[in-house]
C-alpha cells in the first residue's frame, strides 16, 4: 500500500511540474516560481500535504543540486575560467560588495546572527544564470556586445559558488574554526589541482570519459559526478562543488555529448529540487517577512543593474548597453535557493527559508521585466531630465532637441 501511494504522489508531482512548465513556456517566463508555489501547495501548512514520497523527494532534490552544478562547470572549461578571472576580477568584485552586503546586513538587522549574515549574503548575491540565460536568448540579445559582459559577471560569480560554498558548508554544519580553515583550504587546493588539470589534461580525461555510446557516457559522467559530489560531501566541501568541478574537467566532445544527455535530467531534478525547498516552507510563514524580502528585492534590483552598469562601462560599452547589462543581471534563482536550502536544511533560522523563497519568488519575476525596461526607461529619464533651457534669452520656438545616447 505504501507503494503505491509513494507512485500515486510522485506520478502526481511530476506530472503537475510538466503542465506547469509548459504554462510557463506558453507566457515565456521562468517556471522557477510555479515550481516554489507547487512546493507551498503541498508542504507544511500547504493545501494538500504529502507523506509518503517526501523522502524520495529529498534524495531527487539532493541529485538536482548536483546536476545543477555539474551542467553549469559543464558551460565552462578550465582556460575560460582563467582567462576570466584575469580579465574581470574587477567586475567581480564590485559585484560581491554591491550586492552580497544587503543580505548580510539585513540578516543582520533582523538578529539572526552572523551564519546567518554570510547565506543571506549568498542568496543576495548570485544571480541566476539559466534564467539570465533564457531571456537573454528570448529577447534576442545572445550577439549583443554587452552580452560577454554579462556572461563573464556570471562566470565570476559561479567561480566563486566554488570557494563560498565550502564557507556556507562548514559554517551551517557548525565546526570550528580550525575544522573551518581546513575544510576552506581542502576546497581550495581540490579547486585549484581540477584546474591545473583540467588545463593541462583536459584532453585525456575527457577522452577517457568519452564514448560513441550514449548510454555508456551517460552513466560513467553521471556515475563519477555522485561519486565526486558524495566524497566532496563527506569531506564537508560540498557535493555541489564538487559537481562543479566535475563539469569543469570535461571538455569536447565528451562535454557537448554529457550536456545533451544529462539537459532533460537536470530540468527534471531541478525541478524536483524546488518542490522540495516549497514543501518545507510554512506558507504562514512568508507574510511576516514579506517587508523584508520586498526591501531587499528593490535594493539588490537597483544593486546588480549598477554592477552591470559599471562592468559594461569598463569594457567600453555605450550607455544603452550598460543599462542593458545591469537590467539583465537583477534575476535571482536556482543558486539563491541552493543557497538557502543549506540553512534550512541544518536548521539556522527558521525565517530565512521563508524570506529566500519570497526573495526568489519576487526577483525571478521582475529580472525578466528589467532586462526588457530598464534601458528604455534610463533613456526616457535622461531625455526628461536633459536641461532645455540652457539658453534664457533665446525666445524661438524651434528649440534644438536634446541629442539621445550614443547606441550600439
Amino acid at each position: 500500500m505504501h507503494s503505491a501511494v509513494l507512485l500515486i504522489e510522485f506520478g502526481s508531482i511530476i506530472l503537475a511540474l510538466g503542465l506547469l512548465g509548459r504554462f510557463a513556456a506558453r507566457f515565456s517566463f521562468s517556471p522557477i516560481p510555479l515550481y516554489l508555489l507547487a512546493g507551498l501547495a503541498f508542504g507544511e501548512g500547504g493545501l494538500l500535504p504529502l507523506g509518503a514520497s517526501e523522502e524520495f523527494v529529498a534524495t531527487g532534490a539532493e541529485i538536482g543540486v548536483i546536476l545543477l552544478l555539474l551542467m553549469l562547470g559543464l558551460e565552462y572549461t578550465a582556460s575560460d575560467l582563467v582567462s576570466n578571472l584575469k580579465s574581470h576580477y574587477p567586475s567581480g568584485l564590485v559585484d560581491c560588495a554591491l550586492n552580497a552586503l544587503p543580505g548580510a546586513a539585513m540578516a543582520l538587522l533582523l538578529g539572526w546572527g552572523p551564519v546567518a549574515a554570510v547565506v543571506l549574503a549568498g542568496v543576495t548575491w548570485i544571480s541566476s544564470s539559466g534564467v539570465i540565460a533564457k531571456v537573454l536568448n528570448d529577447l534576442g540579445r545572445v550577439g549583443n556586445r554587452e552580452t560577454p559582459v554579462i556572461l563573464s559577471v556570471l562566470v565570476l560569480e559561479d567561480l566563486a559558488m566554488a570557494v563560498y560554498l565550502p564557507i556556507v558548508t562548514a559554517l551551517v554544519a557548525g565546526v570550528g574554526l580550525a575544522a573551518g580553515s581546513l575544510t576552506l583550504a581542502v576546497a581550495l587546493g581540490v579547486a585549484g589541482l581540477v584546474l591545473f588539470a583540467a588545463v593541462r589534461y583536459g584532453r585525456v580525461i575527457s577522452r577517457f570519459v568519452s564514448s560513441d555510446d550514449p548510454e555508456k557516457l551517460l552513466l560513467v559522467v553521471l556515475g563519477l559526478t555522485i561519486l565526486v559530489a558524495g566524497v566532496a560531501q563527506q569531506l564537508q566541501v560540498s557535493a555541489a562543488v564538487g559537481a562543479f568541478l566535475v563539469g569543469i574537467a570535461l571538455s569536447g566532445e565528451a562535454a557537448e555529448g554529457a550536456h545533451t544527455l544529462l539537459s532533460p535530467l537536470r530540468d527534471l531534478f531541478a525541478a524536483i529540487f524546488f518542490v522540495f525547498f516549497g514543501l518545507h516552507t510554512d506558507p504562514a510563514s512568508i507574510p511576516p517577512v514579506i517587508l523584508p524580502a520586498l526591501a531587499l528585492a528593490v535594493v539588490t534590483a537597483a544593486t546588480k543593474i549598477a554592477t552591470g552598469y559599471w562592468a559594461a562601462r569598463r569594457a567600453g560599452i555605450s550607455v544603452k548597453g550598460r543599462w542593458r547589462t545591469g537590467g539583465a543581471l537583477v534575476a535571482r534563482g536556482e543558486f539563491s535557493i541552493v543557497i538557502a536550502g543549506l540553512a534550512v536544511t541544518a536548521g539556522i533560522e527558521p525565517s530565512l527559508g521563508p524570506l529566500a523563497t519570497a526573495y526568489v519568488l519576487l526577483l525571478v519575476v521582475l529580472g525578466p521585466l528589467t532586462a526588457r525596461y530598464t534601458e528604455p526607461l534610463a533613456r526616457w529619464w535622461t531625455n526628461r531630465r536633459t536641461p532645455r533651457a540652457d539658453l534664457p534669452e533665446q525666445r524661438t520656438e524651434s528649440v534644438a532637441r536634446p541629442q539621445t545616447p550614443v547606441g550600439d
